[in-house]
């Protein structure tokens, strides 16, 4: 499992908790890095549904998207 994934999956489990949300637990097979639009994001993925996404800025910090396309 690559950095980036990691650091997702871990923001992906805080923000739950921070919500008081069950999270669903992220499949790292599943899941990865993309790039759409010139862009790139984590895309976080469990078998049936997308959990999560990150755009990855230009320092390297990821930010959390509120709405993405399923």
């Amino acid at each position: 499992m690559d950095e980036l994934l990691a650091r997702a999956i871990q923001a992906y489990y805080v923000a739950c908790r921070r919500q008081g949300a069950i999270s669903d637990q992220p499949n790292p097979t599943d899941s990865g890095t993309e790039r759409h639009s010139g862009r790139l994001y984590v895309v976080l993925r469990n078998s049936k549904v997308t959990l999560a996404v990150y755009r990855i800025r230009r320092d390297g910090t990821l930010k959390a998207l509120k709405r993405w396309c399923h």
